[in-house]
This record gives structure tokens, sequence and C-alpha cells, in this order.
């Protein structure tokens, strides 16, 4: 009987394997990737979801198709909480933003940053402080004083929100009221500032630059420690004396609950990622800072940083 046996080692290996659970026999990945994107096109959000897709396509380093959709709404509450709702599955992923830490202090998510599997941090995005060609101010100082003369209205991306912080911040410091509008979608927001249906607008500076370098708007103030060459002369809101330390988080996370080596397949690709020219030219272009941590250090991050925040909102009266 044994050498009836030896001699179909692939009947054999066909009737083990059938009493393991597919899951079990799948070798992670081995299907389609649903990479949500918690905002509109053209936003930061959007942009750095479309790079790494790129990365991973060009380098063969995802096996299977990758499907991105948009999935905006309600400051990013509805896509994060649709990949949340996919929990234990690794064929869902999604890159995170400021409204990441920001919404679930203002909005009744059933989710939290630390709620989802951490992949990677992988930059910080600092903000500037924008009015458009026809504005009569062209300087913080300027746009300061209009402010305390009449409340000004500043639009920015999602309700409560770095875009949010920051003119709060300068509200606070510098001693005057604003009228916050929020937007879903970047476009949204640069037409409303190009229209003068705003006052001044907070943005990243990658999504601006060449509507900077053409003239149609005027950047007063960025939020960074230091102003990236592109930018030009434009002043720090810290040399201005009017100093911020927060940045906006731009990493990558998967549901809730899926299995360790899905995880860690996700941090060791993106370690592949990080090092690629395309993702250099990435955190060139967009005037991103690169700040990479991997896995429970992302984690943490998000957790210390989500309490920083709402420090600052608190103290604002924008959340109780």
């Amino acid at each position: 009987m044994i050498s009836k046996i030896l001699m179909f080692p692939a009947l054999v290996a066909s009737l083990v394997l059938g009493s393991v659970p597919a899951s079990a026999q799948d070798k992670y990945p081995s299907k389609r990737l649903d990479w949500t994107i918690s905002f509109g096109p053209g936003g930061g959000n959007d942009i750095m979801s479309r790079n790494l897709i790129s990365i991973l396509e060009k380098y063969k380093l995802y096996p299977e198709t990758i499907v991105a959709e948009n999935r905006p709404g309600g400051s990013g509450a509805k896509g994060w909480g649709y990949v949340f709702s996919q929990t234990g599955n690794p064929y869902h992923i999604s890159s995170t933003s400021g409204s990441f830490i920001t919404t679930p202090l203002q909005a009744n998510t059933p989710w939290q940053p630390a709620s989802f599997t951490p992949v990677a941090l992988l930059a910080s995005d600092d903000m500037l402080l924008l009015v458009n060609k026809d504005s009569k101010i062209r300087t913080l100082q300027e746009f300061i004083a209009a402010a305390k003369a009449k409340p000004p209205s500043v639009g920015g991306i999602g309700a409560v929100n770095i875009d949010f912080i920051v003119p709060k911040l300068l509200s606070e410091k510098a001693g005057f009221t604003f009228n916050y509008v929020s937007f879903n979608k970047q476009g949204e927001l640069i037409t409303a500032l190009l229209s003068s249906s705003l006052d001044a607008a907070m943005s990243n500076p990658g999504e601006v630059l060449g509507l900077l370098q053409s003239g149609d708007m005027r950047a007063l103030a960025f939020s960074g420690k230091s102003t990236p060459a592109a930018l030009g002369k434009v002043p720090t809101f810290a040399e201005l004396g009017y100093e911020m330390g927060i940045a906006l988080p731009r990493g990558l996370v998967l549901p809730p609950g899926v299995p360790k080596e899905a995880q860690q397949w996700w941090i060791e690709t993106v370690k592949k990622v990080v090092q690629t020219p395309e993702w250099k030219a990435y955190i060139d272009k967009q005037l991103l800072t690169e700040n990479v941590l991997y896995g429970e250090d992302f984690r943490a991050f998000l957790t210390k940083t989500q309490g920083i925040f709402a420090d600052i909102l608190r103290k604002s009266g924008a959340i109780k």
C-alpha cells in the first residue's frame, strides 16, 4: 500500500492540501488589491497614492492588479471607514493624511488612527497660506492687519484638519478671527480661491507650485522649519514670529486585523519603494520632507500626533 502511495506524490499532495483552508494555501499577495483614496482627484492624498501605485507597477513589486478608487466624503471618514469595514482583509490599503488623525477627533467614527494595521509613515507635508493674484495683500503682516479689520474666509481640505489648525494657531497668536471653509476636493478649493470666493487658502506646496510659478497665486508664509528652494523667498511663519511646529503625516495603512505576514510583506515592499529614483523625484517635486517609520513605530507616531492635535483643537474650542 505504501509503495502505491509513493508512486503518486502529486495525488498525495492534493489530498493533503485539500484539507487546508483556501486562505492558508494562498501565498500573499495573490489577489487584486483595492486601493482607497479618501479624497477626490488632484489632492496630495491622491497624488501620493497614484505615485506609489505607479512605482509598484513599474518595478513589478505587486504581482497582481491594483485598482485605485477615490472615495471622498466626510473629511476622509467615508474612505477610511470603508477600509476599516474590511477588517482582516489584506487586499485593501489606503494612504493617510492629516484628516486621518483629526477627523476622528470631531466626528463619531468607529475607528481611530491606531485601529488600522500600520505599514509606514513615508513623509511629512507642510502648508502654505495663499492668496490669489488679484488680492491686494502681499505679505503675512498685511493679511493679519486686514483680518483684524474684517474676518477673512480661509479655505482648506477637511473640516478639522491641519489646513484648519495652521490658520487657527496663527489667528490665536496674532489676535484675529476667521471663517473656515472646508472642501473635499483640491480642485474645488483652487477654483474658489482663484475666483475670489475665498480671501485665502491653505495648501500643500506641491499641489499649487505651478500656480505659484505662473503668478496666479501668491504665497504669504510656509509652515515648515525652512522654505524649500522651489518656493523662492517665501518666509516661514516662524521667521515672522509665528511658530507652528506641526506637519501633515503621509503614510500607508491596511485594515485592522490583517495577518502579520501581509503587514510585513508591505513593510519590506515599501522599503524597496522609497529607494527608487521615482520616489525621490516625487518627494522633491511635491516639496515634502522624507520621514519614514515602519509598523508599530508608525502606530506610536499616529497616537502621539493625535494627542498633540487634540490638545490644540480643544484649546481652540474646535472640539470638546
